[in-house]
């Protein structure tokens, strides 16, 4: 029975390894692409946050052969943070949903989807990508950067300076995906 478990265990760690590859390629070829504005890598937040106890079962594997209890932490641990991912992707829809009407509310255009559907793309933004880049008149644009910052939805992190145009966030989207 051990050296299955080996086997499962060995091709565990192997999968998990192609698969951390895998996100890695992905998210640079869709940051080379301009499909993302920046990569962003992420370990692992369930085996981060137990290292030591993940520490511990391979060091009981080693000195003991318990594969099984270490098959079965990782397993839970991939399993929490499984159900963790899918409750910020549910929580990330609902904001979206809540913020259409706000953002509706706020800006009284046909524009407003193309502005609520940029800052959920770029949640950190030069002012002047939001004018290029959210597919809205440019007079249009400035004037939502104005009403948005008024009401609260946006947070300007940097004042204009020279040839940089101010820096905006969208804290609530970046309030559920920080780690």
């Amino acid at each position: 029975m051990p050296d299955i478990c080996l086997y499962i265990i060995v091709y565990i760690d192997e999968l998990y390894s192609i698969l951390v590859f895998c996100q890695t390629l992905i998210t640079l070829m869709l940051w080379n692409s301009g499909i993302i504005s920046a990569p962003h890598f992420y370990v692992s937040k369930g085996l981060e946050e137990k290292r030591d106890q993940y520490i511990d079962k391979m060091r009981n594997v080693s000195a003991n052969g318990d594969w099984e209890s270490w098959c079965i932490f990782f397993l839970e641990t991939v399993n929490e943070q499984a159900i963790q991912s899918l409750q910020v992707a549910e929580n990330i829809r609902d904001l979206y949903e809540q913020m259409k009407e706000a953002f509706a509310d706020c800006l009284s255009s046909r524009w407003s989807i193309n502005a609520l559907d940029f800052v959920f793309k770029n949640p950190v933004y030069r002012n002047k990508q939001f004018v290029s880049n959210a597919g809205i008149p440019s007079v249009t644009a400035a004037r939502f950067t104005r009403e948005l910052h008024k009401n609260n939805l946006i947070v300007k992190l940097e004042e204009p300076s020279g040839n940089k145009s101010a820096l905006y966030s969208f804290e609530p989207l970046l309030n559920l995906v920080r780690v």
